[in-house]
């Protein structure tokens, strides 16, 4: 568990010292382009498995600093889209080779394709078991 709050905290400062964003704030603006520079609100948060309160929180200052834009969803009128503003798509743009640079070398290059072969195998089952609907049923 050290290794993974370090290597968060390593990749949030190599983002805030270069960029002035978070580790949390990078990953929302990467989930924003994957589908189609916006989603919903609620749908933000679980893709995060973030709390809608701390996306909210999060959006709104990112909302301020130019990088996302809010806006009701055209498919309803009743929920809120965050939607990547250009601003958002250049940082990312400008951000993303420093953040995969800063992967490879403090987790990808460290080991063995088996071992993380194995971590990928492992944080699958992991995955797996949380996101159950149905805590405490085992599924193998």
């Amino acid at each position: 568990m050290m290794g993974m709050t370090l290597l968060d905290d390593r990749l949030d400062a190599d983002l805030r010292d270069r960029f002035d964003i978070s580790l949390p704030e990078y990953e929302i603006l990467v989930r924003l382009s994957e589908n189609d520079g916006a989603m919903r609100m609620a749908q933000l948060a679980d893709s995060l498995a973030h709390s809608r309160s701390r996306i909210t929180h999060t959006i709104t200052r990112m909302q301020r600093a130019g990088l996302v834009e809010r806006r009701n969803s055209a498919d309803d009128g009743r929920g809120v889209v965050a939607a990547l503003s250009d601003r958002g798509f250049e940082l990312l743009r400008e951000a993303a080779p420093v953040h995969v640079s800063g992967v490879r070398e403090y987790l990808v290059d460290l080991v063995s394709d088996e071992d993380f072969e194995a971590l990928g195998r492992v944080m699958n089952a992991v995955s797996d078991y949380l996101i159950c609907d149905r805590p405490g049923i085992e599924m193998r």
